[in-house]
């Protein structure tokens, strides 16, 4: 599928993924700092991935780990720093919450610093259980 917004696209198509784009956007962020390369690529082919492009370029992330009839779990969302600030993050939540296989689903995610900007879409504060992995202390 795929959503469009001015000269933005949002696909859910796998063959546009730019593994060493994702790698460099991902590599910054607090919580996949540590991930390899191979990492990510195995994570994207069991998920729901989302890239974000301007002109085929890629400039934005995400991906959902869903079983497609009850929840849905959004991580590695991601906007290029040279592009934030325009709206495109949104962009991609939208596009993500309005995929028809996940849309019917409840959503969940994880994040340390973008409260207010997944207010905007619903989702709300809750302490949750998690259980931390001895390898993976992100």
């Amino acid at each position: 599928m795929e959503w469009y917004h001015d000269s933005y696209v949002v696909s859910d198509d796998r063959k546009f993924l730019d593994l060493n784009t994702i790698y460099k956007l991902l590599k910054p962020t607090y919580w996949a700092n540590g991930r390899s390369k191979e990492t990510i690529e195995q994570s994207i082919e069991n998920s729901f991935s989302f890239g974000v492009y301007e002109n085929n370029k890629q400039i934005g992330f995400a991906r959902v780990v869903s079983d497609q009839a009850v929840f849905s779990w959004i991580l590695d969302v991601v906007i290029d720093p040279e592009y934030q600030g325009r709206g495109i993050g949104s962009f991609l939540m939208k596009s993500i919450l309005e995929h028809p296989l996940l849309k019917n689903t409840k959503f969940a995610l994880a994040t340390k610093d973008a409260h207010r900007f997944y207010e905007t879409f619903n989702f709300i504060e809750r302490p949750c259980m998690v259980r931390r992995m001895v390898k993976d202390e992100q």
